[in-house]
């Protein structure tokens, strides 16, 4: 069996599948990639047994069809170190020896019995529910959710993703417990009223893939697995199951105190005054008074504080509230506005932070639970 391939093409689309691959593996056929070479396609298959994806490059002067496991960390190492020429793969089919020949040189190495490869879940017939999403637009919504997903092994349904679709829109949610974020984009919706979480790993692989997209991906899934299909790549992926708790219980609506701010000042601000904020709380506080907003945090254990004042716009009673100053950072980090509006009800409820200006067919909303104020 034998088969040539650019070294470039080959080596982009095996480190992007291979984030897939885990640092220790159950069985070792998965510490492999599975090539196999269909009437001139060569498909790339990786696998961790929750998420498996694929994807194909055109090859040259391939003879028979067949397939082969090839060990990943050797291969990737290898290609790394080539610059752009053609490869010829020779195969042996009966005892898997590889024999790789490049402008000047050859690599030998042993393969394995592809056959040992686990294949990959396929969805139920009945329940497939199938949405399409332009590639940018799923991309916008899991860059702005995944920072907010939670690490938790008594709740595995925060640790997701939850995509809840409708058949006028599809809203991306992520929370901890602490902050949430909830992403409404009208340029995609379903057929039906449907909803899955996806897992983190495969949300992060996406975030990697998407960029390079154009084009729409279409999503199929059931009550287990998802399929995410893309122009040159596949992922199936086993999906967390259980209830996602209802997240617009949880924001406040109608809050008194609204405050306009520069997110890029206010975010500098934060930065700056957090260095002296206590390192086991993070806690800054944000006074609200006419036109304008003091950032301050102290440790009373080393005697440091520090303050600051902006300029904001806001008309109401002075008010106070206390944050994690990590938490806030990383929520404007996501935001991508110019200016934002900060929501405030009282120091003991969630803040709401929205962007002045949504982005075209975007409804963007992030909320972080206040920390209680010692003063």
């Amino acid at each position: 069996m034998k088969f040539i391939v650019s070294s470039t093409a080959l080596s982009s689309h095996l480190q992007a599948v291979s984030r897939v691959i885990n640092s220790k593996n159950s069985l070792p056929i998965l510490d492999c990639f599975l090539f196999r070479l269909e009437d001139g396609t060569l498909s790339v298959t990786v696998s961790d047994s929750e998420t498996t994806m694929d994807t194909t490059i055109e090859v040259n002067d391939s003879d028979v069809n067949g397939s082969f496991a090839i060990p990943a960390k050797t291969m990737l190492d290898a290609l790394k170190e080539l610059p752009e020429q053609p490869l010829s793969f020779q195969v042996n089919a009966e005892t898997y020896e590889i024999e790789i020949q490049y402008m000047n040189g050859k690599y030998s190495l042993m393969g394995q019995n592809a056959e040992e490869y686990p294949r990959s879940a396929a969805l139920g017939e009945n329940s497939v529910v199938r949405v399409q999403m332009d590639a940018q637009v799923l991309l916008a919504g899991i860059n702005r959710a995944i920072f907010a997903t939670a690490d938790d092994e008594l709740r595995p349904v925060m640790n997701g993703v939850y995509f809840d679709i409708t058949i006028d829109d599809i809203t991306m949610v992520a929370s901890d417990g602490h902050k949430l974020v909830r992403c409404k984009t009208l340029a995609a919706k379903g057929t039906e009223r449907a909803a899955f979480i996806l897992p983190k790993k495969p949300a992060n692989m996406l975030k990697n893939l998407l960029p390079k997209e154009s084009g729409s991906v279409t999503i199929e899934f059931d009550e287990r697995n998802a399929i995410f299909t893309l122009e040159n790549y596949r992922m199936v992926c086993r999906l967390i199951e259980g209830r996602y708790p209802n997240y617009n219980s949880v924001i406040p609506q109608n809050n008194p105190y609204r405050v306009t701010v520069d997110r890029a000042q206010l975010m500098g601000a934060l930065r700056r005054v957090s260095i002296f904020s206590s390192q086991s709380s993070s806690l800054i506080k944000l006074r609200v008074q006419e036109n304008q907003i003091v950032v301050s945090a102290q440790d009373i254990d080393f005697s440091t504080s520090a303050e600051e004042t902006l300029i904001c716009q806001y008309s109401g009673e002075a008010m106070s509230i206390g944050f994690k100053s990590t938490f806030l950072i990383d929520i404007l980090n996501n935001i991508s506005a110019t200016e934002v509006v900060v929501e405030l009800a009282d120091p003991s409820r969630a803040g709401v932070i929205v962007p002045v200006e949504q982005a075209q067919n975007e409804d963007l909303l992030m909320l972080l639970m206040p920390m209680m104020l010692n003063d």
